[in-house]
């Protein structure tokens, strides 16, 4: 059985697609290749996408010429979103490639693969892709099948107007909202301003020059890089700030008075939004998520189902369940009738409108949502320990506690009046450990505990 699980182990993917530092692993060569594995695979018509990171450009165009060369017809969407791409190959396309490290510093990239649905591949493919890359041949097209290259700038446009038809714009309209967007210099960029525009709302963007060097601020929407974009909400009296990640499937809020509003607020409020207008439905979000959204499901009809971390499990649990909404504490919501995937236009949409609708300010209307205190943090760890760190804090709390364990992803510990989760990283050598609580002191002390467990086995 131990064999089994080792041959299992992927060698290259981390949570959503291989991320590295760019011109050191990712180089051309690395991505080109990666490229004709994953076309081998699909050998169908593929879109590829970019976001604004200067290393973007140049692997484009190694994705591009190792698809072509595996005999796929290839639509070159430009630089946009995430889930931008998303939409595209959904709509039109058999599969795609988004090169993108999200809210990684500038010197990173990435390239996430993504099925016909537009969904993040599954790991059985990723395994075969990769079992391509290192021990056998990507596919090579004779030289007359070469495949073609076309290229889409219309995506782009359609995937906002087609937000914009899931949403009452005449009631955000009139609510004659000001807007303070800060896009951190990312793909947001090519879409947050131009659609709260269209929304009718008055715009002041900040950070909204396409730069991957990201100079304005860390493309990490967290608070202490949000500084500039709360000062300016509050000296302008604006009703929301906007924040986006460096891709743009992010979107964290600061509210009319300057308050940082946690991921897992927004998405508890957009519940609340979707359950009371489709009167109930299928909730699916991660086990790191906050007990809020089993407090709102249970309230207005709803059923939460949780998965392991990461938006491309809950996106196909989504589908396969049928799924209302969904998403993750980190302000990465997913509209599955939109796009399988967390996705920054539709949340911002749907914030505004919810906002206009309710006729109330969003500090209000986080006021009325469950009250839970939660605390984040990460400490580094080498992945070779990972595993031994993640067992042995497992056996401690069966052993010397009467704690629930839930291992679906990581270890999370259920205590009486909170939980803490402890979980390794797919993407960074590092631990995440977040917990929640009924005060924040003892949010604080759970964190700590946890951390003192990682600590105590990492050596």
């Amino acid at each position: 059985m131990r064999q089994l699980i080792m041959s299992d182990k992927k060698r290259l993917f981390g949570t959503f697609g291989v991320r590295r530092v760019a011109n050191e692993v990712l180089t051309p060569e690395f991505a080109s290749r990666l490229a004709a594995c994953y076309g081998s695979v699909v050998q169908g018509t593929v879109a590829v996408g970019g976001d604004t990171r200067t290393s973007s450009p140049m692997l484009m165009e190694a994705v591009k010429a190792g698809l072509l060369s595996s005999g796929c017809d290839v639509v070159d969407l430009g630089i946009l979103p995430t889930p931008g791409v998303q939409y595209g190959v959904r709509k039109y396309y058999d599969g795609g490639v988004m090169i993108t490290a999200s809210h990684n510093p500038p010197k990173y990239n990435g390239i996430k693969f993504l099925d016909e649905l537009g969904i993040g591949i599954p790991d059985e493919m990723e395994l075969e892709i990769e079992k391509l890359y290192f021990d056998e041949e990507p596919k090579r097209a004779h030289w007359s099948e070469i495949g073609q290259l076309y290229h889409n700038d219309k995506i782009i446009d359609e995937y906002i107007d087609e937000a914009i038809s899931k949403v009452d714009v005449e009631a955000i309209k009139k609510a004659n909202l000001k807007v303070v967007v800060d896009c951190g210099s990312g793909a947001g960029s090519y879409t947050a301003p131009y659609l709260i525009r269209k929304l009718g709302c008055d715009v002041t963007t900040l950070n909204c020059q396409a730069d991957g060097f990201f100079p304005g601020r860390d493309p990490e929407p967290i608070e202490e890089n949000l500084q500039e974009l709360i000062n300016v909400v509050k000296q302008l009296n604006a009703d929301i700030g906007l924040a986006h990640d460096g891709d743009a499937d992010r979107t964290i809020c600061i509210d009319e008075k300057g308050n940082f509003v946690l991921g897992d607020k927004t998405f508890s409020l957009v519940e609340k939004q979707m359950l009371k207008e489709n009167n109930g439905g299928t909730i699916v979000t991660t086990v790191a998520t906050s007990q809020a959204i089993y407090d709102i499901a249970e309230e207005y009809n709803g059923k939460v189902i949780a998965t392991a971390v990461g938006d491309l499990l809950v996106a196909r649990k989504l589908k396969d369940e049928n799924g209302l909404f969904g998403g993750e504490e980190n302000g990465g919501l997913i509209f599955p009738d939109f796009v399988y995937g967390r996705d920054a236009v539709m949340t911002v949409a749907k914030i505004l409108e919810t906002i206009a609708k309710e006729k109330k300010p969003l500090s209000k209307l986080v006021e009325e949502l469950p009250v839970y205190y939660a605390t984040k943090t990460k400490i580094e760890c080498s992945d070779d320990l990972k595993d031994e760190v993640m067992n042995n804090i497992a056996d401690e709390i069966k052993t010397t506690t009467d704690f629930e364990l839930d291992t679906t992803d990581g270890v999370k510990i259920l205590k009486e009046d909170g939980w803490v989760i402890i979980r390794p990283s797919g993407t960074e050598p590092i631990f995440r450990c977040f917990a929640e609580s009924d005060s924040q002191e003892k949010a604080d002390a759970m964190t700590e505990w946890g951390l003192s467990l990682i600590k105590k086995y990492k050596h």
